[in-house]
């Protein structure tokens, strides 16, 4: 067996007329974040991580912009397909550990709901799952209040056959 570490970063514009949907989780707000799919930020580093992990690519490549049956798609949908991936090729997903970095809403009260969707997605436990809000000291764009970033590592596990 052998481990692989992943990291993923992401973000993404507020936009009107969206809903505002973090790990699969819609959060009551008067904005969503803009994207091809749902704009769900936090659902797209974990993406990468698991992908960057295995060596099998990046969000882009296996879901891309220019792809019209991911327009709109649900995130959330997303990662399954990656971790369904992830599984044809011998990984297993260990932990995540992610922050979400925004000044408005505050998302403390939906971290339960969002570790426990994410836990659904991703056929973890959710005890291995972290998600961390944070603001960004109204410095930049983040704490204008234009957008939101995300960050994740993840680790794999290669099962040799």
């Amino acid at each position: 067996m052998a481990f692989r570490v992943g990291i993923g970063y992401d973000s993404h514009r507020f936009s009107e007329g969206r809903d505002f949907i973090i790990g699969g989780v819609k959060i009551p707000f008067e904005k969503g974040l803009l994207g091809h799919s749902d704009g769900d930020v936090l659902t797209h580093v974990i993406i990468d991580a698991l992908l960057g992990a295995s060596h099998l690519g990046n969000i882009g490549k296996l879901f891309p912009d220019t792809d019209k049956n991911f327009k709109d798609a649900k995130s959330i949908k997303l990662l399954r397909k990656a971790v369904g991936i992830l599984k044809e090729n011998n990984f297993q997903v260990v932990n995540v550990d992610s922050t979400i970095i925004l000044e408005k809403p505050k998302i403390s009260p939906w971290v339960d709901k969002i570790e426990k969707s994410l836990s659904n997605a991703l056929e973890i436990p959710r005890t291995v799952i972290s998600v961390k809000p944070k603001t960004n000291e109204h410095m930049g764009f983040i704490g204008r209040g234009e957008g939101v970033a995300a960050i994740a590592v993840c680790l794999l596990e290669k099962k040799d056959l």
